[in-house]
């Protein structure tokens, strides 16, 4: 018994003895986690000459942080005010980042450099968001504070690449001729935010800085104003610009109630497949199914020098001509299309007979024989009805109920007495809702108007959050509040 206890024992000494020294390429192999990822931004030091540093004379600021900085995005971040006539030069090694000023500094005055974004670490980009330092050639520091936000007025939201600018000079001219006094970066919510300004009175503007000169050189721009000057102190009240472009077209009208010239066209349907030597008619009825809520459209190859509407037949299903006084053909200018007006009911055929002798463009081509073809309206079920109720609407505005898609205006639907939108037939589709406010009640919106006697602010709107979602064949009822 005792030799088989020893025999076992040893056994087992041995099997442990061979599992310790067993080659290390059996086992696996775990890597380290190496610890959470780094989400803290770059930490300042020091700062050569101290922030808010006063009786400035030098022309080196010396930034050193705790880490290692990457410099590349800082030129385009940083805003200096008041605004140079030069930039400062900024240079960036390790942990260090150098502003060199070129610029004559002026006597008794705060000036603040905006980093915006600038200082990030290189190893995981974490920004050290809004940095700014502060220095005087005075003996004080300006304290002048003011805030506001600048709307895009055609469509009621924010635009981040706009700036705000304070201009010392009160003559309209000198947004065009004269670098601003203070610049400031609107945020994605549009807001701006001037700090360090000398106590005064100055002429606020906003726009799109193309170019990097801060000025107001194009009718193209976005630019927004103030209506009066805004004298700045320690606490001043927020104003809201809106923004506008003064050579947007307003030519273009979408949708209005009961029209179709804003939808896009459906796929022009071919009726004539003959040669270009012959004259070519299209409608705007794709797979022969019209659209009631679109104007009807006859589109020719070429621009017609004879059109002969009393030869054109418009007739019911089963050929009977509609009395003429219900409908009415009006061109546009380059006699290539003709739009066809009639109250279309919908699930209906017609057809349109024309003769070959109706029309001829300015060399003479025409139909190669008489031609008819034959479409049908839309069924109701295809549409969707909607009522839409604004509950504090202020009516005295004028508002006007825009259906976008795309950022582009579908429909133009004024509202009723009971505040609201209502109509029986309505395209389906997921729509954007913005409230014109019409001032003077054209259906459309109309820019502002900033230099000559006759100066304006744009026309406001405002955009409704929740999207509409139009369904075929469905009651699509919303109440919203402002």
């Amino acid at each position: 018994m005792k030799i088989k206890n020893g025999l076992f024992s040893l056994i087992l000494f041995s099997l442990l003895l061979i599992g310790s020294i067993a080659p290390s390429g059996c086992a696996n192999i775990v890597p380290p986690t190496g610890g959470p990822k780094d989400t803290i931004p770059p930490r300042l030091v020091s700062a050569v000459p101290k922030d808010s540093a006063k009786n400035f004379t030098g022309t080196k600021i010396i930034f050193n942080f705790d880490e290692y900085i990457d410099g590349k995005d800082i030129r385009n971040e940083l805003l200096v005010s008041p605004v140079p006539k030069i930039d400062p030069i900024v240079d960036t090694k390790l942990r260090t980042v150098t502003v060199r000023i070129k610029d004559t500094l002026q006597d008794n005055t705060t000036y603040a450099l905006f980093f915006g974004k600038g200082i990030k670490d290189v190893n995981e980009g974490n920004i050290l968001r809004n940095f700014t330092y502060v220095f005087s050639t005075g003996a004080a520091i300006d304290r002048g504070d003011f805030t506001g936000n600048v709307v895009v007025a055609n469509t009621g939201k924010a635009d981040s690449t706009l700036i705000a600018v304070l201009q010392d000079s009160l003559y309209d001219s000198a947004v065009v001729k004269n670098r601003p006094r203070y610049i400031a970066k609107c945020d994605s919510a549009g807001r701006f935010h001037f700090r360090y300004v000398k106590p005064g009175t100055y002429a606020l503007y906003a726009m799109k800085d193309e170019g990097g000169s801060h000025k107001y050189l194009s009718k193209a721009q976005l630019f927004a104003f103030a209506d009066a000057p805004v004298s700045i102190g320690m606490s001043t009240p927020s104003e809201t610009l809106y923004a506008y472009v003064e050579g947007f077209d307003t030519t273009k009208k979408a949708t209005t109630a009961g029209g179709g010239t804003g939808a896009k066209p459906a796929p022009p349907k071919r009726l004539n497949k003959e040669s270009d030597r012959r004259l070519q008619v299209n409608i705007n009825a794709s797979g022969n199914v019209f659209d009631v809520l679109d104007t009807f459209r006859i589109t020719f190859s070429s621009g017609l020098k004879v059109f002969d509407s009393t030869q054109v037949r418009f007739t019911d299903e089963n050929f009977h001509d509609i009395d003429a006084r219900q409908y009415r053909y009006v061109r546009d200018s380059t006699n290539k299309t003709f739009a066809l007006y009639y109250a279309w009911p919908t699930d209906t055929k017609y057809h349109l007979i024309f003769p070959r002798t109706f029309g001829q463009d300015s060399i003479g081509r025409k139909l190669l024989k008489d031609d008819t073809v034959s479409f049908k309206t839309k069924k109701d079920i295809d549409y969707g009805e909607i009522r839409i109720r604004v509950l504090n609407l202020d009516m005295s505005l004028h508002p006007v109920l825009l259906f976008v898609q795309g950022d582009k205006i579908k429909y133009t639907i004024p509202f009723n007495t009971r505040r609201e939108v209502r109509r029986i037939l309505f395209p389906p589709g997921e729509y954007e809702l913005r409230i014109l406010y019409d001032t003077n009640r054209n259906m459309i919106w109309d820019h502002g108007v900033f230099f000559g006697k006759n100066k304006r602010q744009p026309e406001k709107v405002t955009t409704i959050r929740k999207k509409l979602n139009v369904k075929a064949n469905w009651d699509n009822d919303q109440d919203i509040t402002l």
